[in-house]
């Protein structure tokens, strides 16, 4: 029996969506057979190594954010040669960076917003774009602290003093519309989704809260656009060197008609897998339930790579 350890939980921003991923995760392994160990990662690192002994035959990865999803844990895996799910050392940095993620895409000649990186500080001042525009931490995920500045919205410089996420941040232009997503399992984008939040924004409560948003899969868009959102969702997770599964953000700008204007926010490399996650109900679209899954996830592990 192969032997799985599931490291979930983690001391991110993000802990509680990683301990319900977690939990899902240890059920549907065990449903398809696998020697289960749950390891709920806490903020000592020698805990977590020492619970890995007797070493398994591979770890899932379910943490989420910082330390869990930017190459941290993936290094001391690579090190302890076990192999995990999920993306490597490089291509997690790489995505969860988010600055650095848009200038692989540039260079890829995928679509990205106009913006760049900005001092924090200097957002107390001036507005560094044509309003509305998006304020992002450069690291985090889950839109954890990401702000919308609107036209009458003076909130910028309250926004700036209460930031919390480092001296830098990113910019963007906000793209109205809707907001699009595409797994990609391995070296094929699966279907696009779109989701529909409760609120005006599509933030961490629409995400995950129940009720906070309707997904809507395959989406109901031109099939032009659907199938463009699949080549670049596809051609990102290559860019940055991914493997196993990713979800591709989108918004996507149908206000003057379709096809409209599609843009790449971010790659995930550690897609979330609670009750109210996108790629778990794609992969379900394809005739994968969430055991299989699993499987899959466990079966392309590998490390050093």
């Amino acid at each position: 029996m192969t032997r799985v350890a599931v490291l979930y939980g983690g001391i991110s921003a993000e802990r509680d969506v990683s301990l319900s991923s977690g939990r899902q995760v240890i059920a549907a392994l065990q449903t398809a057979g696998f020697g289960v160990t749950p390891i709920e990662v806490g903020p000592d690192l020698r805990t977590t190594i020492a619970a890995l002994h007797p070493r398994p035959d591979v770890v899932f990865n379910a943490l989420h954010g910082r330390f869990g999803e930017d190459g941290a844990i993936q290094g001391v895996l690579d090190w302890l040669d076990i192999p995990y799910t999920h993306s490597g050392v490089r291509a997690s940095a790489l995505a969860m960076d988010k600055a650095a993620a848009r200038a692989i895409f540039t260079a890829a000649g995928l679509p990205v917003a106009p913006g760049g990186v900005v001092e924090v500080a200097s957002l107390i001042d001036a507005d560094p774009l044509p309003l509305p525009y998006v304020i992002k931490p450069l690291n985090e995920g889950s839109s954890v602290g990401v702000e919308i500045i609107r036209a009458g919205d003076n909130r910028r410089a309250a926004v700036a003093s209460g930031w919390r996420f480092g001296a830098q941040a990113i910019v963007e232009e906000f793209i109205p519309g809707r907001e699009l997503t595409v797994a990609v399992l391995h070296d094929r984008a699966r279907a696009v989704t779109d989701i529909i939040a409760t609120q005006a924004f599509y933030d961490y409560e629409s995400k995950y809260a129940d009720g906070g948003s309707r997904h809507v899969v395959p989406a109901a868009i031109h099939p032009d656009a659907a199938a463009e959102a699949m080549r670049v969702a596809l051609a990102a997770h290559r860019a940055l060197g991914c493997r196993g599964a990713t979800r591709a953000d989108f918004r996507y700008d149908d206000t003057h008609g379709e096809p409209g204007r599609l843009v790449l926010l971010e790659v995930n490399t550690q897609p979330g897998l609670t009750p109210t996650s996108l790629l778990p109900e794609q992969a379900a679209l394809l005739g994968m339930d969430f055991p299989a899954l699993c499987r899959w996830m466990v079966e392309h592990a590998a490390c050093r790579v």
